[in-house]
């Protein structure tokens, strides 16, 4: 029996906490459902661009379902994918546009971290000696992994749901869907960066002993050997089933936070927004 995530004493106010434990239980809720999609998506990626677009496709139908659970309208994942897949190559257009914007931010976060660790460092150490233009290196490159960590998490908050409105609503395009994320969470921003940061925290112990700890044993391997092959396929293995485990619930995670977010900026008495009449002004 599914649980009724929509019930306002179930998951209102959403605070961080709710957030994240509202995002568990829609996972453990719909796990086979939810792991069988994943697996899926995550061997689409071996196919370049259109097993991307297609990997983009089903992270947006799996954060549809779990939308569809918290306003109490749940569909199969037949219907939920007849919405889905004509818009296949627009997710991939929301993923592309979102990965570059970071990308991009984090270039300019970097330089500017090392600009101020950098000079941080040579005016300690003019007016203080040598030891301590040391300790301000240390300091600048402390300040530097601080503001592009903050800087990466603040811009990805803005962006978290920048594929949930093109999954759930009607009449919109990919630049339209991540315009609208911007939106949503303009005023919300710590709060989200708050549930990126816990939810981060949740899911490294998994990510750490299937996708860290198996890189590691390569690195006492040496390339080209046999062991080393079959210790890479382990690892590659390895890493696909974190991700499998992984990526449902974080875009269960993003339905919670799209669903608490349009619940406070516009009610949701329907299940899709509708678009503005032609004579609105």
């Amino acid at each position: 029996m599914s649980e009724n995530f929509g019930s306002p004493g179930q998951i209102q106010p959403l605070s961080i906490g709710n957030v994240v434990s509202a995002a568990v239980r829609l996972y453990r809720s719909h796990l086979k459902t939810y792991l069988k999609l994943a697996l899926i998506a995550h061997l689409w990626i071996i196919v370049p661009i259109y097993g991307w677009a297609k990997y983009a496709a089903i992270c947006g139908l799996i954060s549809r379902l779990a939308f569809g659970e918290l306003i109490n309208q749940p569909e199969s994942v037949q219907t939920a994918r007849s919405h889905i897949n004509p818009r296949l190559w627009s997710f991939l257009s929301v993923s592309f546009q979102v990965g570059i914007s970071m990308l991009l931010i984090y270039l300019g976060l970097a330089i500017a971290g090392g600009v101020v660790g950098g000079l941080l460092g040579v005016v300690l150490g003019g007016i203080l000696g040598v030891s301590a233009g040391i300790i301000g290196t240390i300091m600048g490159v402390i300040v530097t992994v601080v503001l592009v960590i903050l800087g990466l998490t603040w811009f990805y908050s803005r962006w978290v749901v920048a594929e949930l409105p093109l999954a759930v609503e009607e009449n919109i395009n990919s630049a339209e869907s991540v315009v609208r994320s911007w939106e949503l969470t303009k005023a919300s921003v710590l709060r989200i960066q708050g549930v990126v940061l816990i939810s981060f925290f949740v899911t490294l112990p998994l990510v750490f002993v299937l996708n860290y700890i198996p890189n590691l044993f390569l690195l006492k391997l040496e390339r080209g050997s046999t062991i080393y092959g079959i210790v890479y396929i382990i690892s590659l293995i390895s890493s696909l089933i974190g991700g499998v485990f992984v990526m449902p619930f974080w875009q269960a995670l993003k339905a919670v936070l799209y669903f608490d977010l349009r619940s406070r900026r516009e009610g949701l008495g329907l299940q899709l927004r509708e678009p503005p009449s032609p004579d609105f002004r």
